[in-house]
């Protein structure tokens, strides 16, 4: 209902007409308000500011998948953002081909799973090199083996397990991979008219091109939905880079895994030695059972030592260290 006017603001109306300052014929012209449809059947869960929250998590995503890939591929990968969207699950669902590889997610501590879907030709190009191919997809897709899914399903838990970082500034996750399927009849986690955001990312093995998407449920997300906007996302950003910023970091490279080992002596022997070595036979080494031995980390000399034991077990004790600069 319009708002009623009253008689002294009715006398200035008419007195702005006859006088010429309104204009009938502009006011006609006016445009007018547009009115946007909503459609109740797809409510709109997911506001522009949530989208952009998830693309700026799935960009640090990429950039680790791009970094731990390689480890696995032995190839350069390139991840990278393409696109949000919200959309139903059926239409998620009806969009995929067969076969899929779809990654059923628990969202842990959320109360519900996600899914991770990662086109058929990556899948292929991914088994190719893992099992010392080029990296090539098929050019006809087919069904996976049993073999080939065992195999993708621990990239994919890989690939769950490095969510767990761009999610920390919103929630602690302890996700885990309850399993993988290529059907995507049997990866119904939701209703059908259920929301979901979908955070496509765009990935590059070597000369082969794919994507993956994350479909995330709302009613998995619910309820941090107040978290998803990027006011609260940089305020933690901006406290976690603060004073523990350099702690944040030492901390994260004393637990990186590296390996080390102690040469006890070296030998050159033919091959037909070789070939005939037998369980007592004696190597006889360029070195001496008093002499300190070589420790390296990685590929880089870094101690000295003794050999021993330690209960029952091998072990060196340390007895000098070498600086760079020896």
């Amino acid at each position: 209902m319009g708002e009623v006017l009253s008689q002294n603001e009715i006398d200035s109306l008419l007195q702005a007409l006859s006088t010429g300052e309104l204009d009938v014929e502009e006011m006609k012209s006016a445009p007018e308000k547009s009115v946007k449809n909503y459609d109740f059947k797809r409510p709109a869960k997911f506001s522009k500011e949530h989208l952009r929250t998830l693309e700026i998590i799935f960009e640090h995503y990429g950039r680790l998948l791009s970094t731990n890939l390689p480890v696995y591929l032995r190839k350069t990968v390139q991840v990278s953002v393409a696109s949000s969207e919200t959309v139903t699950f059926s239409e998620f669902t009806n969009a995929l081909s067969n076969p899929v590889v779809l990654g059923i997610i628990n969202f842990a501590p959320m109360a519900g799973d996600i899914i991770l879907e990662l086109s058929t030709n990556i899948g292929f190009a991914i088994l190719d090199r893992m099992l010392g191919g080029a990296g090539k997809p098929l050019e006809k897709n087919r069904e996976f083996s049993e073999i080939e899914l065992s195999i993708l399903d621990k990239i994919m838990v890989t690939c769950m397990q490095l969510l767990r970082e761009p999610w920390k500034n919103v929630v602690d996750l302890d996700p885990f991979m309850e399993r993988i399927e290529t059907n995507a009849q049997f990866a119904q986690i939701i209703a059908p008219n259920e929301m979901i955001a979908i955070v496509t990312l765009n990935i590059k093995i070597g000369d082969v091109e794919g994507y993956m998407n994350a479909c995330l449920p709302y009613i998995t997300l619910e309820d941090i939905m107040d978290k998803l906007n990027t006011k609260f996302w940089f305020s933690t950003m901006q406290n976690a880079s603060g004073e523990n910023y350099a702690e944040y970091i030492s901390s994260m490279i004393k637990r990186t895994e590296i390996p080390v080992k102690a040469v006890l002596g070296k030998s050159v022997v033919s091959v037909m030695d070789f070939a005939g070595l037998q369980v007592g036979d004696v190597i006889r080494l360029d070195s001496r059972v008093d002499d300190e031995m070589e420790v390296y980390v990685g590929n880089i000399k870094k101690f000295t030592a003794l050999p021993g034991t330690s209960k029952d077990n091998y072990a060196v004790r340390i007895t000098s260290v070498v600086r760079e600069e020896e």
